[in-house]
């Protein structure tokens, strides 16, 4: 593209010049020629009065040499007998015109022109007293006929080569300014269908390319986000298996002693450390959790409810004492059910597996105006690094934890605008606290921190 461009303005230039260039040189040429004649025109003219008064040869010759002409010796005044007898003809200066040319201006009364050795001869018909016509010549060398014809042929070839270059010059510049976002949109497309999930493309150059750029970054960002959620949708997949999987581990460790038992164990251990192997291998991206849609979304004290009768059997089966508070009226969140039930399971799952058999734990729902904060407490020996904890794709360095199960929890209430805290809890073990906002994510942040601390107290006064 890029050198046709070159090549168009190339040809289109030329053309250009040649057609102004050519007509102008021309014209030029002319020019020159009539200036050079019309000056011999008025050199002519200057001996008319004198020839009009007299023919004699002294006043003649002193008028011819005072002219810039006949100084030069390139005047000539041809007079013609007067038919008296003994007359003779009258030639002053050095004849260069044919005589039949002579005699023709003569004849015909009017000034003519005529090529002669070096130049031209101009011929003026002068009529004297006598009654006769004399001829003046002046002689017009081919220089002077040509002359500032080559400076301006120069300077207008000069000019046309000066037009050519700039031009070519910018149709350069205009064909980088095309082909260059165009070799990048090619480059970042290959690179992108290489794998490359980063390449994207500067959004300049012209508004085609431009819109074509911005059209694929937006394509390159969807293609990661649908890859990034899959990759997620998979690790969440497999965390979720971690519940059914601590059931079976519990029922496993109480089936006793002998080769069937242990045979059942260590089919639990290998199945759990292959859904680890699947939730660290799958790439994290941020899946949409928020319910969409006006209306959707669970009832929170519902979701809590039903997963409390999941695992309360197992509470039962280890001693652990369990307390539900909160669940008692219906508490609408802008949360998906399957989500909500998600990371519930996370949490509780990791009471049961980091935790002794026999320790209690409970769960809380607190409804404040613009929030609604799940707390999930126990009585274990809580997190020595709670920020560390809360980093994707680390638990707090605890054996056999993939670090998602938190990550979920977060990105379920980071969906609606709120947070995840971890602290220390009133039982004295670890406090999860799920922050799911009731508003738009983006509202104003100090409304919701005023919300946090009104909800906070009274947890406290409740617990």
């Amino acid at each position: 593209m890029r050198w046709a461009l070159v090549k168009v303005s190339l040809a289109v230039t030329v053309m250009v010049v040649l057609a102004f260039a050519v007509p102008l040189g021309l014209v030029i040429k002319e020019m020159a020629r009539d200036r050079a004649f019309s000056n011999a025109e008025r050199q002519a003219a200057a001996i008319g009065p004198t020839l009009s008064i007299t023919a004699e040869r002294g006043p003649l010759e002193r008028a011819v040499m005072s002219t810039q002409a006949g100084a030069a010796g390139r005047m000539a005044v041809h007079i013609p007998a007067s038919g008296e007898p003994g007359s003779v003809p009258v030639e002053i200066g050095q004849r260069r015109a044919a005589r039949i040319d002579l005699a023709t201006t003569q004849r015909l009364g009017r000034a003519s022109i005529t090529d002669v050795v070096g130049g031209s001869a101009l011929l003026q018909p002068t009529a004297i007293g006598t009654g006769q016509i004399a001829v003046v010549e002046v002689f017009v060398p081919e220089g002077e006929v040509s002359n500032g014809i080559t400076t301006a042929w120069l300077v207008l070839a000069v000019v046309g080569i000066a037009l050519v270059v700039g031009s070519v010059a910018v149709a350069d510049r205009l064909g980088i300014r095309m082909v260059q976002p165009a070799q990048r949109l090619a480059g970042a497309a290959h690179d992108l269908g290489e794998g490359k999930l980063g390449a994207r493309v500067p959004e300049e150059g012209p508004t085609e390319l431009r819109s074509a750029a911005i059209a694929f970054n937006a394509m390159a960002d969807q293609v990661v986000q649908l890859l990034a959620n899959e990759r997620e949708l998979a690790a969440d997949l497999s965390h979720r298996l971690r519940t059914p999987l601590t059931v079976l581990r519990l029922n496993a460790a109480s089936l006793g002693e002998g080769p069937a038992a242990d045979q059942t164990r260590a089919a639990v251990e290998q199945l759990e450390r292959e859904v680890d192997t699947i939730i660290r291998t799958a790439r994290e991206a941020k899946p949409q959790t928020m319910a969409s849609g006006p209306g959707s979304g669970c009832d929170a004290s519902e979701v809590v409810r039903e997963r409390m009768d999941f695992w309360s059997a197992l509470a039962e089966d280890e001693g652990r004492k369990v307390r539900v508070a909160g669940v008692d009226r219906p508490v609408r969140i802008p949360v998906a059910r399957p989500e909500l039930a998600a990371a519930l399971d996370a949490l509780l799952g990791n009471v049961f597996r980091h935790t002794r058999v026999g320790t209690a734990f409970s769960v809380d729902v607190h409804n404040g105006e613009d929030a609604v904060i799940v707390l999930v407490s126990d009585a274990g020996p809580g997190i020595a690094d709670p920020e560390a904890a809360m980093a994707r794709g680390n638990s707090g360095g605890r054996a056999g934890s993939t670090g998602l199960g938190l990550d979920i929890v977060r990105r379920v209430a980071e969906s609606t605008g709120g947070d995840v805290r971890i602290g220390s809890s009133v039982l004295g073990g670890t406090e999860v606290r799920i922050w799911i906002g009731l508003e738009p994510a983006g509202g104003a942040p100090g409304v919701r921190r005023g919300h946090r601390g009104t909800v906070r107290r009274r947890k406290r006064a409740t617990v």
